[in-house]
């Protein structure tokens, strides 16, 4: 598989943005099969922008909005459109987007779309991408809950991505597909053929305090209580402040750890962001799932912290690309916005982790999200399991 990356700063004059990224792609060689992944600011009209990037990319368009990108030659990019164009003789894509989702219909209308997506790859699917909005008000539409559901679909196949986020106002978010776009849904492209995914994800929570409880009742991604008592009375017990009206900028460098057993002695780890308080009914929303009889600890987020993990996965990366020479020549990225927030005055951080060291013929894109799916494996298997994460950075090699 090739790849190229291609991004402009322009969002308000649509047929400016798209000539600059056509002539950035311009004498780039498409194989047989092709598709592209596309973040955007989102003011972003993409309905608009896609009539016109369809003009010469006859090929399916997958993505979502973003806060910030990261792109292989740019670095760090606060606003704009960036898109990677994939492209192979021997590989497959097939890409689609659900309906508005609700409780009621969203595991059936993702099923729906995994099928009529998987009809149409002459061979097994290798990799599922999957780009979702992500529900504060509806705890069962969590960005992990999507994610889940998905996985139920496609029976466990991996599958990489993230939430689709904005400048933190939480309604200008969307995922989108060729020219439909949804807030609550999901698009999702499958890939096979000639691919061997790699995953590194590594965790920006190295720290962690003295609070472990066990959730004795959740919804989707609200925690109602922690052992005996309320979330809220949890969080008074060990200090910690309850009276915010900005819960996530109070709770942003203290995530909240979530300890998941998988059976067979198995188990994963996952950070979580808390987003709001509901001090009537002493419960936390999340912005991921929270199950029931898992263990939930409190880590502690340092800008030091940050910097760490993200010097270990392109470290790991590009010391497995020089080892294997198998042919990936593309990464795609996911990192938590939490970790951008921490990184605030010098969001350019992660982007100079990598700028100066990636190999000539690889391309990179990658966003902050408001959740990262990565595969994670058990600490006693190894086994692989799908999972919606927060405080990560991951990336995805093709």
């Amino acid at each position: 598989m090739r790849s190229i990356v291609a991004y402009t700063e322009e969002i308000d004059d649509l047929d400016a943005a798209t000539e600059e990224l056509f002539e950035q792609v311009r004498g780039f060689a498409l194989g047989k099969h092709s598709m592209a992944v596309l973040y955007a600011e989102e003011d972003t009209d993409y309905p608009a922008l896609y009539e016109l990037l369809s003009k010469e990319w006859d090929f399916p368009i997958v993505g979502c909005t973003a806060m910030a990108m990261l792109s292989d030659k740019k670095g760090y990019c606060r606003s704009g459109i960036s898109a990677l164009i994939l492209t192979a003789d021997d590989c497959v894509f097939s890409a689609g987007i659900t309906c508005e989702l609700n409780k009621e219909n969203y595991k059936e209308e993702i099923e729906r779309l995994y099928k009529e997506l998987e009809a149409q790859h002459p061979s097994e699917v290798k990799l599922a991408l999957c780009y979702s909005g992500i529900s504060l008000t509806d705890p069962i539409l969590s960005g992990s809950n999507l994610m889940l559901a998905l996985n139920e679909a496609a029976n466990g196949l991996p599958i990489y991505g993230g939430a689709a986020s904005d400048s933190l106002t939480f309604v200008g978010y969307k995922v989108f597909c060729d020219g439909r776009t949804a807030r609550n849904g999901i698009a999702v492209a499958l890939i096979s053929g000639g691919i061997t995914p790699r995953f590194v994800r590594v965790n920006s929570v190295e720290h962690t305090a003295s609070f472990l409880y066990k959730i004795t009742k959740a919804e989707g991604n609200v925690v109602y209580r922690l052992g005996d008592g309320s979330f809220v009375d949890a969080l008074k017990t060990e200090n910690m402040r309850v009276d915010t009206d900005n819960v996530m900028s109070t709770y942003i460098l203290s995530p909240f750890v979530v300890t998941v057993d998988k059976g067979e002695d198995d188990r994963v780890e996952v950070a979580r962001i808390l987003s709001s308080i509901d001090r009537e009914t002493g419960s936390g929303t999340f912005l991921g799932m929270m199950p029931e009889g898992a263990t939930l600890g409190i880590g502690l987020l340092s800008r030091e912290d940050v910097c760490r993990s993200v010097e270990e996965a392109f470290t790991r990366m590009f010391s497995e690309l020089a080892r294997e020479r198998s042919g990936h020549t593309t990464l795609l990225c996911t990192s938590c916005s939490a970790r951008y927030l921490a990184l605030i005055n010098d969001p350019s951080v992660e982007a100079k982790t990598y700028l100066g060291r990636m190999p000539s013929d690889v391309s990179l894109m990658g966003l902050y999200a408001y959740g990262e799916c990565c595969p994670v494996r058990g600490k006693a298997t190894g086994k692989s399991y799908n999972m919606f994460h927060n405080f990560t950075f991951t990336i995805l090699a093709l």
